[in-house]
């Protein structure tokens, strides 16, 4: 007789299976309540694929591609399917590189062939035809050693490389059809669950793939070119490759060499030279600059940036002053809330726009003012004597959330304006595969700033991130494109840095934490790279703001 193991799922429902049943078995019982395919699960707070056996009583959850984890699920499918679909149409001695994010999709090159629109439609038609076709995605768990002469024999050395720096005995390696590949995390269990997405030519031998996503999971959007935001990752990986670092591998090289303190060098000149480059900017067209106004998403190193501008600006005989936004909030009696009964501290409906723009007027009329300060303990404005005033070609510069909506200062027209977006745009890819979420940066200097400065457990900020990450998506994101330029934040070396301070606080998180899941994904994430000690950073660096010991610490934080 089978054994019967008990299911409960989401402590709202228990059911009996026999054990050794598949999660794919199990999950079709609970597919009416998703608008979408199940592509993942968690079994007793474990991320767990749906091929798996399930053989002792569990609670279990499951994931489509309108949760975070469903969606982190389908576009690594995508990928593997975007990889396949090359070498079929163009031939086994052609690879995909797959880039960067960009408007909600992966900018992907292609190595061996040349392509162009009627090529990328193609590869397209057939990403479609492998979705219908419905290949089981299959794992295989071998030795390291096994998978790098696998790949050394398919020529794919990025492979080779990454895993050199793996200590893992075992690695999973996944298959469509013919062709095994390597993913560091969890696909779908079949290709016919991928059933959404777009492709779209960009220029040599570049294409932008797109799909579905958390926000509009029911369809893709087509995709909308960011030129400024393109070249700005473009022209960064571009330099990667010029310095020979485009993968994890390439960095951890240059670690087990000790040569990183050249490279630390080389990564803290580039972000210097783009500020420099935007001092030279406005100091030329000072007659015309009143405001420089500097917006980007969590931790993407906006506070330092700006103090470093203001230094650069004033090297140059810009007389330069720093108006906080945060002082204009309005009391937190006044403050709008949220359908949920939360303050909406972050809508500019909680800034007192009307009276920070009849300051800026009086401002630019040579008047001086009285400057607020906002007391966050009793929640409202103060005033104790702080005054400003600005003479002809000051410059006024102002750092915050909204800083790039025209609503923010719709006093002063646009021409007096200089607006600068910031991200932390990493270039750098585990593989040529497997690339680094953006987002996945600047979560890691949160955790650690988070932690060092505010005494937040990695928990506690795992467990705010996707309200960060919607507030990014209201108040930043939708502005990007009226930026006067972008600076890159990104320092190529830096994941070495955050794995020594990171790694640590994610292993705090407990196992019956809703956030271990993401805990253990972060830490499996880091070992794809060798820890730098950060004895050689400079005081001044971004990266300062994050791990502490810089020269404006008193001021970030």
């Amino acid at each position: 007789m089978s054994k019967i193991i008990k299911v409960n799922y989401k402590d709202l429902e228990t059911y009996d299976f026999e054990a050794g049943t598949t999660l794919k078995e199990i999950s079709e019982k609970f597919q009416n309540h998703y608008n979408y395919p199940i592509l993942i699960g968690m079994v007793d707070n474990d991320i767990t694929e749906l091929s798996e056996e399930i053989t002792r009583s569990c609670k279990v959850d499951f994931f489509d591609r309108s949760s975070t984890l469903g969606n982190s699920t389908y576009g690594r499918t995508t990928q593997f399917m975007i990889v396949e679909a090359v070498k079929e149409v163009l031939g086994d001695n052609v690879d995909t590189i797959i880039d960067y994010s960009i408007d909600k999709g992966y900018y992907c090159e292609v190595k061996g062939a040349e392509i162009d629109k009627p090529v990328i439609k193609k590869i397209e038609q057939k990403m479609k035809e492998i979705s219908k076709n419905d290949y089981i995605i299959n794992k295989l768990s071998v030795s390291r050693f096994d998978a790098i002469k696998y790949f050394k024999q398919k020529k794919q050395m990025d492979k080779v490389k990454v895993l050199k720096y793996i200590s893992n005995t075992y690695i999973n390696l996944y298959r469509i059809n013919k062709n095994y590949d390597y993913f560091y995390g969890e696909l779908a269990y079949s290709t016919s669950q991928i059933d959404d997405f777009k492709l779209t030519y960009i220029k040599d031998n570049g294409f932008v793939l797109s799909y579905p996503d958390t926000y509009n999971p029911e369809c893709t959007l087509d995709y909308k070119h960011h030129e400024m935001l393109f070249d700005t990752f473009y022209k960064y990986s571009k330099w990667g490759e010029t310095i020979n670092i485009k993968n994890a591998s390439d960095l951890n090289q240059i670690v087990s060499d000790g040569k990183y303190n050249d490279l630390i060098r080389l990564a803290e000149t580039y972000y210097n030279n783009q500020l420099a480059s935007i001092a030279d900017e406005i100091a030329e067209n000072n007659k015309n600059i009143k405001l420089v106004l500097i917006a980007g998403p969590s931790s993407a190193g906006k506070t330092t940036t700006s103090k470093k501008l203001e230094t650069a600006l004033q090297s140059k005989g810009v007389k330069t002053h720093q108006i906080s936004i945060d002082d204009y909030f309005l009391d937190r009696a006044k403050t709008p809330v949220k359908a949920n009964g939360e303050l909406d501290t972050e809508s500019l409906n909680a800034v007192d726009v009307t009276l920070f723009n009849k300051h800026l007027t009086k401002l630019f009329e040579g008047e001086k003012i009285e400057l607020p300060e906002y007391n966050f303990v009793l929640g409202k404005r103060e005033y104790k004597g702080k005054t400003l005033q600005v003479k002809e070609n000051d410059v006024v510069i102002i750092e915050g959330l909204h800083a790039l909506n025209e609503d923010l200062t719709i006093s002063i027209e646009r021409k007096y304006k200089y607006k600068i977006y910031i991200n932390a745009l990493t270039q750098l890819n585990i593989d040529n595969h497997n690339r680094i979420h953006t987002s996945d940066t600047r979560k890691l200097r949160r955790i650690i700033r988070d932690n060092k400065f505010r005494c937040f457990s990695a928990s506690q900020t795992l467990n705010m991130w996707d309200t960060i990450r919607e507030g990014e998506e209201e108040h930043i994101f939708p502005y990007q494109d009226d930026a006067d330029t972008i600076i890159n934040s990104a320092l190529i070396y830096e994941l070495g840095i955050l794995k020594t301070y990171a790694e640590p606080l994610l292993f705090s998180v407990e196992e019956d934490d809703p956030m271990y899941s993401e805990a253990i994904r972060l830490i499996n994430f880091l070992r794809n790279f060798l820890p730098i000690p950060s004895d050689y950073i400079p005081k001044d660096s971004v990266l300062r703001e994050f791990i502490g010991g810089g020269c404006f610490e008193s001021e970030n934080n």
